[in-house]
């Protein structure tokens, strides 16, 4: 009776999905984001075109992907570090800081290329700016206590977000340090809150 290796096991639709971004991250990596396609895509994985197209449909729609992708690991990531922060302001504002530059620098090195090529992509502008809603809300939810009774505004929040893209895309590309990056932003942070909250507020 003939023995032979056991079958392979059929991927479900998300672990193909996980497969085809960390395959495409890695072409974007080795190759860069010009060498990029659905068909560049489906020969690395090994798997039919067909496949990919049905995943993301464009190439467009697979670097939304990749963009969405990155945004919900820096939002979980971003969450566990607020949850495990002690409750202090200086604490808070430090662990944002640290998450915001670190991710990054560690997993967001294919974000510019991605981003410009989905520049003047109507996608691209509804997705990012929902993700930054996102990221502004959660920033405020959990700084609130420290500038109560007054509230962060949307203009102090969008003043940090400025700041924190700015700073972690100049660590990334090596103009800054990282460390002068995060230094920086939690100074910024600290600024925004002091400037809400009581005068006689002490921590």
């Amino acid at each position: 009776m003939k023995t032979g290796a056991p079958p392979k096991k059929r991927m479900t639709r998300e672990q193909r999905l996980r497969q085809l971004l960390d395959t495409a991250l890695q072409l974007i990596r080795e190759e860069g984001t010009d060498a990029l396609s659905l068909g560049r895509l489906a020969e690395a994985a090994g798997i039919t075109k067909p496949i990919v197209y049905d995943h993301f449909g464009t190439r467009q729609g697979l670097l939304a992907a990749l963009y969405q992708d990155f945004e919900q690991r820096h939002s979980q990531l971003l969450e566990s570090a607020i949850n495990a922060c002690a409750p202090q302001l200086t604490s808070l504002a430090r662990v944002m800081a640290e998450n915001y530059i670190g991710c990054m620098e560690s997993e967001g090195r294919e974000m510019p290329g991605i981003l410009a090529a989905l520049r003047g992509s109507p996608e691209l502008a509804v997705l990012r700016s929902h993700c930054q809603r996102g990221f502004m809300q959660r920033c405020a939810e959990a700084l609130a206590p420290f500038a109560a009774p007054a509230v962060l505004s949307d203009a102090a929040l969008c003043a940090m977000l400025g700041a924190a893209d700015g700073l972690a895309e100049a660590a990334a590309s090596g103009v800054i340090p990282a460390a002068a990056a995060v230094d920086e932003l939690h100074q910024v942070i600290l600024a925004m809150v002091g400037r809400h909250k009581p005068s006689n507020y002490s921590e």
